[in-house]
């Protein structure tokens, strides 16, 4: 069998899931990655076939999007010329983790493909939603990267095709300890501006994963590191609590750890409140940003005994058998969906 595997690489999350569902994805065939994107630290560790700039999201340093960069950087023309050459129909079977040109590629040609990951899970309406919803968030869930079946991953299992999230075996295997540390990931926040709030509180140590800097530096209680998987990780497996924004991975093997958890959003990233209303749901403290208020909910937090554990009763393998076994083969495929705003029918 050959599978087109199809990896947002905006944020390090798909990656990471990318990376460790690769082994048992290659068990069922012959794997060509398209990697598709432009803003992440963390490298994918296996052979790209196809490249794409794709449409990646741009962050400002405080805690926002920056739109700017995010819309100069998106060329439709490209992106349509690149779907029209995305060799989808050579394989038999298309993997999509909600990325746009393969979705393009595969409506213009009839080819049938599986949507899988993380914002697969919002078809269902059973899935949280923050109290207001956004129209514009809810249409991009939707139609970004439409596909002919979807089969989500979500941190409780809201429907029948959500299944629990991908933790990597690193975490899985991990036996959590305590070293009195903080760790900290928010990628939509400058190193500036995240240290300014944590200055202010000296009697805790706090390990800050940094897209700015190349080497460890030290700042009196904090410690800024440069993102690198293994590092993260063992940081995670040995800190007090994990303060991050409301992403999916993250949170997952943060709550998998049975580790205390702070998210706070990316402003204007619907997914990302969607996801915040869910850890809310489930008793996780969440802060609309971090600003003035954050030291006084972080004593609050610190100080908050309850715990909220994920269950560890699902694996990698499990999940993608899930996959393999469910997903349409293209005999099996109906039409009935299209592009018709870009002349796809």
């Amino acid at each position: 069998m050959k599978i087109f595997y199809a990896v947002q690489a905006t944020g390090n999350g798909h990656i990471s899931r990318a990376m460790e569902i690769l082994p048992h994805l290659e068990q069922y065939g012959e794997v060509d990655i398209f990697l598709s994107g432009a803003n992440n630290s963390l490298q994918i560790n296996a052979p790209v076939k196809y490249r794409s700039k794709g449409v990646s999201f741009f962050y400002s340093n405080s805690g926002g999007l920056n739109y700017l960069d995010t819309f100069r950087k998106f060329s439709p023309l490209r992106a349509l010329r690149e779907a029209n050459d995305l060799p989808v129909e050579k394989y038999d079977l298309v993997i999509n983790d909600f990325e746009c040109i393969t979705s393009l590629a595969c409506a213009h040609k009839n080819i049938p493909s599986v949507n899988f990951g993380h914002q697969a899970s919002f078809h269902s309406d059973l899935v949280p939603r923050p109290a207001k919803r956004e129209w514009f968030g809810e249409w991009v869930l939707r139609n970004y990267a439409r596909a002919s079946q979807y089969i989500g991953l979500h941190f409780n299992c809201y429907d029948h095709f959500i299944l629990p999230p991908v933790i990597k075996k690193d975490i899985l295997d991990a036996e959590p300890v305590d070293h009195g540390h903080i760790t900290v990931y928010l990628p939509s926040y400058s190193d500036a501006y995240v240290c300014g709030y944590l200055s202010k509180l000296k009697d805790f140590r706090f390990e800050v994963f940094s897209k700015e800097i190349k080497q460890p530096t030290q700042h009196q209680h904090i410690l800024l590191t440069p993102v690198d998987k293994d590092g993260f990780n063992k940081s995670m497996i040995a800190c007090s609590g994990i303060i991050t924004s409301a992403g999916f991975e993250t949170p997952a093997e943060a709550l998998s750890l049975g580790k205390k958890l702070m998210a706070i959003p990316i402003r204007g990233q619907y997914e990302q409140l969607c996801n915040a209303a869910a850890l809310g749901k489930m008793g996780v403290i969440c802060m609309d940003a971090m600003d003035q208020q954050f030291p006084t909910v972080f004593e609050n937090w610190i100080k908050d005994e309850k715990k909220i554990l994920l269950p560890k009763n699902h694996s990698t393998a499990s999940t993608i058998n899930y996959l393999m076994e469910h997903s349409l083969k293209k005999s099996e495929y109906q039409q009935g969906w299209a592009y018709p705003e870009l002349g796809i029918n």
